[in-house]
């Protein structure tokens, strides 16, 4: 048994504690499938029932999978979608948790990200992290983040604070994992100013050089460079610009590796997403939801500043 295999069983044990009667399925693309391979194996070695279902990777995060692996999600006790783009935040996921599936999502990962950093982390300190900071977002309205000289607010009045901490032992708990972080819905028409993205944007990459995205009323307006004409290429022309997600990193054994499944929770970033967040309690349904990671920046929620150059100041 190789030690991929060994700590894909550490994920279905430690993650989900997994049950000798439970059901596995194993969701992937076929630029995902060699990965893929080695849960597959960790649960058929644990003697689970194990499916792997596989599909074609011309698709975009956010985008819905075939029906047939929507309706497949639905009767697994638990998922894991190992996928090239996200499948997070899909109709498809949201339906198959409801009936009860425990799924993990894992876009994108490396067997270097198997192997070491954010799947590392300590789970009871990535727990009292996030429920910490998802507490600031269940309770604010207004948020503003500073970077580089730029400002963007935006309204959060009213949505959910959503944790995600990559532990799904309770029917029909789903997220990523590995994980860490804490997301709300922004109301999407309320984000104005501009904000520096220069850790990595999903399905692109890390930021090559900082890139300045400008928001008038919710919507992307302009990003700058090459890899922001390829931001606004997979974002389309329609509601895939309007803003979706503002999440903070939880995840201190993080890195910033240009796979934003891990950058993205990196302890002292936050990130900000477009597209779809009808999944988490947002309105936008856009069949795209692409998330971009800023490093070290400064934030307030309601006027108390919580990160100041990426430190935390929770317990300050």
């Amino acid at each position: 048994m190789t030690q991929y295999i060994i700590n894909a069983q550490k994920v279905l044990e430690n993650n989900f504690d997994l049950q000798s009667e439970e059901k596995v399925l194993i969701v992937t693309d076929d630029d995902m499938k060699t990965i893929a391979q080695h849960f597959y194996e960790a649960a058929s070695a644990k003697g689970n029932e194990t499916v792997l279902i596989q599909f074609p990777a011309n698709y975009k995060s956010g985008e819905e999978p075939p029906a047939l692996i929507g309706n497949s999600l639905k009767e697994a006790d638990v998922a894991l979608c190992i996928t090239s783009a996200s499948l997070t935040h899909t109709k498809a996921k949201k339906e198959a948790a409801a009936t009860g599936t425990r799924i993990g999502t894992m876009p994108g990962i490396t067997l270097e990200m198997l192997e070491k950093g954010a799947i590392e982390a300590e789970p009871s300190v990535v727990v009292s992290l996030t429920a910490q900071f998802t507490s600031l977002l269940e309770k604010g309205s207004e948020v503003r983040i500073e970077k580089d000289g730029e400002t963007l607010t935006f309204n959060i009045n009213g949505r959910k604070g959503i944790p995600s901490t990559g532990i799904f032992r309770e029917k029909g708990q789903s997220g990523n994992i590995p994980s860490g972080e804490a997301f709300i819905a922004p109301l999407e028409n309320s984000a104005n100013g501009s904000i520096i993205v220069d850790g990595s944007i999903a399905q692109l990459g890390k930021v090559s050089d900082p890139i300045k995205l400008t928001l008038k009323e919710g919507r992307l307006m302009e990003a700058e460079g090459k890899q922001g004409e390829a931001l606004l290429a997979l974002l389309g022309e329609a509601d895939g610009r309007l803003i979706a997600e503002f999440g903070i990193g939880t995840n201190p054994a993080a890195r910033i590796t240009g796979v934003v499944l891990e950058d993205e929770k990196v302890y002292g970033t936050i990130h900000i997403a477009f597209g779809s967040n009808k999944p988490f309690g947002g309105q936008t349904e856009a069949g795209v939801h692409i998330d971009c990671v800023v490093k070290e920046p400064t934030v307030w929620i309601d006027g108390q500043k919580i990160l100041d150059q990426g430190k935390s100041l929770v317990d300050a």
